[in-house]
């Protein structure tokens, strides 16, 4: 039996606002993780971009080892862009980086070049 559209999308809202708001959370994770967001993450010190990474799945906020609250830091995997053309060249490579919520100054937004 076929379902019609307009049925499943207001099947699918309900489930959704029965959730939790965490359990959107983790919804919303899995569809990001799923499709990607390919952001881009600039480290920036007096209005200057010191630091750019691209192709960025998330930033993750650091949760605590007790598993209780987070930790001042969020994390993730990306290509660090030396020449800043927001392109991967050859001498680029995908590498694990940490950002400080203590100072760290950094935009993060989807490349507008790919």
């Amino acid at each position: 039996m076929k379902l019609p559209a307009g049925l499943l999308i207001a099947a699918l809202a309900a489930f959704t606002l029965s959730c939790t708001q965490e359990m959107q959370n983790q919804i919303s994770r899995s569809v990001q993780n799923w499709t990607g967001t390919n952001g881009v993450l600039d480290v920036v010190s007096e209005g200057k971009v010191m630091y750019r990474f691209i192709d960025i799945d998330k930033l993750t906020t650091a949760q605590a080892t007790s598993g209780k609250g987070t930790r001042p830091y969020r994390y993730g995997y990306g290509v660090f862009d030396k020449n800043m053309n927001y392109k991967q060249d050859a001498t680029e490579k995908k590498i694990y980086f940490e950002v400080s919520d203590y100072g760290t100054n950094y935009v993060f937004y989807e490349n507008p070049y790919d």
